[in-house]
């Protein structure tokens, strides 16, 4: 399922149009992006938890080269599945 479908859903299961199913699904996602980039955890009970979580900098290997390379600390987003999603889809 891509976004478009996700808005049809949305609009087919609430009577919303497609332009406010559109507007509410973008709000939903620019709330938890907000959220994230303040640090915050946005933990849905039932569903799952958005973190982001910090890699250190480290060293690697260029993979065509083989040579030693730096790769930069970063922040990363990250989504732990919640105990009633991991049974509703578990069962398959």
């Amino acid at each position: 399922m891509n976004k478009q479908e996700l808005i049809g859903a949305v609009a087919e299961t609430t009577g919303l149009s497609r332009g406010d199913a559109g507007r509410a699904v973008e709000s939903v996602f620019d709330t938890i992006t907000g959220a994230l980039k303040k640090g915050d955890e946005v933990r849905l009970v039932g569903f799952g938890t958005f973190a982001c979580s910090r890699r250190k900098a480290s060293t690697g290997r260029n993979p065509r080269t083989g040579e030693p390379m730096q790769i930069k600390e970063s922040t990363q987003a990250k989504f732990k599945a919640g105990k009633g999603l991991k049974d509703s889809v578990g069962g398959r």
